[in-house]
């Protein structure tokens, strides 16, 4: 297949991207490598996937509607996976324009453009975020998400629900994908594990919010990968059971569905950081902090649908993913930083 990546530079599309090519896909990979964190790690990133004939890189806000519509008329993909988003809960908070721009502006883009050139499946990042102030574990798609906590949740909720208007209008057969705290080699530096192993390698304190008592459904990079092709692969197809009197949130009359992609084990924070230290073979200096604001205190997928429409099995325990990422950042992260690029 061809196929159009947004945000191919960024931790997950970037692996995505890569699975893509080994397996024999020509792709098309769009990222406008902003400053949100280290540019080096973005560029090395797409060093990888430059080496491969059959990936076309591309760079390009989302928010430049003409760019966007000229690069669907020029490539022609079949299928596009949009995960090209302004992300960070927090950094949401003193920013929200800037996820205005992106998550909702760039993403109406990516629908007109799959709407106008006849694309066979729009797979889109969501986000656990969109829970917010649910309290009932595990989260499950079929569960109201009227009450989020940050705007980039709420923009991801809006995602879903734009993607819905253009199923049903359009017939365009969309799946959003609510992803529950992805870790590993090539991972994000604003992220926890990132920041804490940096911080523990300095020898100096790492910031624990809530007092450690967190619990997230960490979710292994390559677990994650495999969720999306299984997607990607299926394009979903209008519920024949759709009950407008009990209406489903996660399907509908329209091709259109929604998923969870977890773990389904969620980990208490304190724990994920003990694995850590062991991996580093170093003891933490933890600044025991209350809860920020924008933060929810749980994370926990129910990822029944996603095992019984697609047999999706996470496989990667915290113990495994930890030390492949500590492994990955003492080796070639390192030269990463030392480098000019």
């Amino acid at each position: 297949m061809k196929l159009l990546v947004t945000g191919a530079a960024g931790f997950i599309g970037a692996a995505l991207t890569q699975r893509l090519l080994e397996r024999g896909d020509c792709v098309v990979g769009l990222d406008n490598l902003n400053a949100y964190y280290d540019v080096r790690l973005k560029q090395a990133r797409l060093a990888r996937l430059q080496a491969h004939p059959q990936f076309t890189e591309l760079r390009l806000d989302l928010e430049d509607r003409a760019g966007v519509a000229a690069a669907f008329a020029t490539h022609q993909p079949q299928r596009v996976v949009n995960l090209a988003a302004q992300a960070g809960v927090r950094y949401s908070i003193d920013n929200p324009l800037a996820y205005i721009d992106t998550n909702l502006v760039g993403f109406a883009h990516i629908l007109e453009g799959c709407r106008h050139h006849g694309v066979e499946h729009l797979v889109y990042a969501s986000s656990s975020s969109v829970y917010g102030a649910n309290t009932k574990m595990p989260f499950a798609v079929h569960d109201a998400v009227d009450h989020p906590l940050s705007l980039y949740a709420a923009t991801k909720k809006a995602n879903e629900l734009m993607a819905h208007t253009y199923s049903a209008l359009y017939q365009l057969p969309t799946t959003g994908l609510r992803f529950f705290t992805v870790y590993g080699p090539w991972g994000r530096p604003d992220m926890a594990l990132f920041k804490f192993t940096q911080a523990i390698l300095a020898g100096e304190p790492i910031e624990v919010f809530n007092y450690g008592q967190h619990r997230r459904d960490f979710t292994y990079i390559d677990d994650i990968v495999e969720g999306i092709i299984r997607v990607l692969d299926h394009p979903p197809k209008p519920d024949p059971h759709w009950d407008s009197a009990a209406p489903n949130a996660a399907t509908s009359t329209a091709p259109y569905r929604l998923y969870n992609i977890g773990n389904q084990h969620p980990v208490e924070l304190l724990r994920y950081i003990e694995v850590l230290e062991q991996c580093l073979q170093r003891t933490a200096v933890k600044q025991l902090l209350p809860l920020q604001p924008g933060d929810v205190p749980d994370t926990y997928a129910d990822v029944s649908e996603l095992v019984h429409d697609l047999g999706y099995q996470p496989s990667t325990p915290i113990e495994v993913g930890i030390k492949r990422f500590v492994d990955w950042y003492q080796t070639e992260f390192v030269d990463i930083l030392a480098s000019d690029c």
